[in-house]
């Protein structure tokens, strides 16, 4: 009978606790469900509208059958997935590369490569676009006085990089490599600086080299990280705009639009919104798809 009272009160507590906690998460619940969930049920549903300025009508899903006929956004989409297979595993390997020789040297010359890499994510995307559009100049640009210098270029050539169908998307792929691997590098050097360096040392005095070592012991323990870079990085690609916006608009003859850029035209300058809002929906899916292969492909215990 003498704990009942203690009880009684040990229960409020944790009631008026549990209270300020979710008086806490009050503000953010809002801001999910009024500008994410919200949003993202609107555009599913309004996908099903013909919604344009000053007309919403219903279209019985029209929308998405104009997308199986639309050469453009099949031309984007393909776009988006050479970028996506072409800078995630590139990305990947090269962040784990710099990495593992960066968590090997002093903490000094470790922050300084870290702070070096980061600095394009950092920058933000249109300072970073400026310096490479300067690059790739068909007139003043440096990449083509490097290759004229060295002789790999005629002379009288003036190659317009930004402005060819066969170059310009291997641009694109180049400038969202040097800005992608940023956050993977210092992912990377925190996951392996976590690895126990017992184990790591008990490996290398039974002999074993330092490929096995990374191998058997230290490539097990960043897989959780390798995970999560492979999927941030696939969604980052595939929601690839403002490069594209900035330097090509899209061309030439949409030879480097990506299906957020078409998205974006097709909402922001026909007005089209339901077609937008179901290329929105379309790409949701292969993303979830995407994400969903590679959990399972990089599933473990």
């Amino acid at each position: 009978m003498a704990k009942k009272p203690t009880q009684t009160v040990s229960h409020a507590i944790q009631k008026q606790i549990d209270r300020t906690s979710y008086l806490f998460l009050l503000p953010m619940a809002v801001f999910f469900l009024c500008f994410v969930l919200a949003p993202m049920v609107i555009g599913i549903v309004t996908s099903f509208f013909n919604y344009r300025m000053g007309v919403f009508e219903f279209n019985f899903g029209k929308n998405y059958a104009q997308l199986f006929t639309d050469k453009v956004f099949w031309k984007s989409m393909r776009n988006t997935i050479v970028i996506v297979i072409a800078s995630v595993p590139l990305v990947t390997v090269f962040s784990l590369w710099v990495a593992s020789a960066l968590s090997e040297k002093s903490m000094t010359a470790t922050s300084i490569f870290r702070g070096v890499f980061y600095l394009p994510v950092v920058m933000g995307t249109v300072p970073v676009v400026v310096v490479w559009k300067w690059i790739f100049n068909a007139y003043y640009g440096i990449l083509n006085y490097i290759l004229k210098a060295l002789n790999l270029m005629p002379q009288n050539l003036r190659y317009d990089w930004l402005g060819e169908k066969s170059a310009a998307i291997w641009c694109i792929l180049a400038i969202l490599f040097t800005t992608s691997i940023g956050q993977p590098i210092v992912l990377y050097i925190a996951a392996l600086g976590n690895v126990d360096k017992s184990i790591t040392e008990a490996a290398e005095v039974d002999g074993a080299s330092k490929l096995r070592t990374f191998w058997q012991v230290k490539w097990p323990s960043i897989m959780p990280t390798t995970l999560y870079i492979v999927v941030i990085t696939t969604i980052n690609s595939f929601q690839c705009f403002a490069l594209i916006q900035l330097l090509t608009s899209g061309g030439p003859s949409y030879s480097t639009s990506t299906v957020m850029y078409y998205l974006y035209e097709q909402a922001f300058t026909y007005y089209n919104y339901g077609y937008a809002n179901a290329m929105g929906v379309i790409l949701a899916i292969v993303i979830a798809g995407f994400s969903a292969l590679q959990f399972k492909t990089m599933k473990t215990e």
